[in-house]
């Protein structure tokens, strides 16, 4: 059984999660917190093994609740909140929450059944993910920040891509918000390829992610529009239940086709159309995350001449996706996360380039 603590002040929405997650024959309500200090409290007592986290709490908000609990008692996080709050809830997720699901419809409502079911898969998904208190937040003096190929894999040490990059695509699930925002925030404003990022995340939540993502970085960063040509030094986010790609002629193009490993947005269908489009003029990114989605996709790139990086066990929460593209031997580099941002400035902007 998955022990579950649900923290939330609405006394309504307190007994519509306790009802939900009691009607899943695998979880177990093992206690509630009207605010974040009753949480700090059930946490030490109870020992869940998962908590479903509101943010807007008296005496203590869902994101100092979370700050203290991963500094204390590290515990999967999914932050339950409305679609209004995405932005703030990406602060949850930068603390040490795992997830953020939007609060499921009341009965009777007709998106109750699909709120209700991934609350319920999201709850059981994370209770897996071992925590810890985040790499992103401890200190590390001894990590340069000059670009560095962390570990390499066979004989590519040095592999340099042989014509300008003109294209980063980039794949995350559980775990990649902060790497991204991390990454994000330390790539030049003046960089030289166009930036194609899917992100698995819940419904409702793409537009607070980029909200959350333009505070810290110099690129301006966009939900991509159907036939919106790619630009150098911009990012471009997959919305929400579509498929993003990008064309020969430099266009994205966003399509309802059916989910690809179960996910729309996939990472897959990006890292085929960059392959297609673009063979060695990009950089395909695969970072932490669930299952297998984009690792024989990031072969295919790299096979077509892409550089192409792995993020590394030991920064990710879930190393899953990376992990499956390294077995099957799709990854040029293997990168702890904190090294990213530098290696991909390296990659793109080169003083040697001859060529615009």
């Amino acid at each position: 059984m998955i022990r579950a603590l649900v923290v939330e002040d609405s006394i309504v929405a307190r007994e519509l999660l306790v009802y939900l997650l009691n009607s899943d024959p695998e979880i177990e309500v093992v206690g509630t917190a009207n605010n974040g200090e009753e949480a700090l409290t059930a946490v030490a007592d109870k020992s869940p093994d998962i908590i479903t986290m509101d943010f807007h709490m008296p005496k203590l908000d869902g994101l100092d609740a979370t700050r203290k609990i991963m500094t204390t008692n590290p515990t999967p996080i999914v932050v339950v909140s409305g679609s209004s709050d995405a932005a703030l809830a990406f602060k949850a997720i930068e603390a040490g929450a795992l997830a953020a699901v939007e609060r499921p419809q009341g009965i009777g409502h007709p998106d109750h059944e699909a709120t209700a079911a991934h609350l319920l898969q999201t709850v059981k998904l994370m209770s897996e993910v071992p925590v810890v208190r985040r790499w992103i937040h401890r200190e590390q003096p001894g990590l340069p920040p000059a670009p560095a190929r962390g570990t390499e894999l066979g004989s590519e040490t040095g592999v340099l891509p042989p014509t300008t990059v003109r294209v980063v695509a980039i794949g995350a699930s559980t775990g990649g918000p902060p790497v991204l925002q991390k990454m994000l925030a330390a790539l030049p404003a003046d960089l030289s390829a166009s930036v194609l990022i899917v992100q698995h995340i819940s419904p409702g939540f793409a537009e607070g992610l980029v909200e959350w993502l333009r505070g810290t970085s110099a690129l301006p960063i966009h939900l991509a529009a159907q036939g919106v040509r790619a630009l150098p030094g911009v990012v471009y986010l997959a919305p929400d239940g579509v498929h993003m790609g990008i064309g020969n002629d430099g266009r994205l193009s966003l399509s309802t086709d059916p989910p690809v490993n179960g996910h729309r947005p996939s990472v897959a269908h990006l890292f085929r159309s960059v392959a297609s489009a673009y063979g060695a003029q990009a950089v395909g990114v695969l970072l932490t995350g669930m299952g297998k989605d984009g690792a024989e996709e990031l072969k295919r790139m790299k096979d077509a001449g892409a550089i192409t990086i792995a993020q590394d066990k030991s920064s990710s929460i879930v190393h899953g996706m990376p992990g499956e593209a390294i077995l099957l031997g799709g990854a040029t580099y293997v990168l702890h996360a904190d090294r990213l941002a530098s290696v991909l400035t390296s990659l793109t902007n080169r003083p040697e380039r001859s060529n615009s």
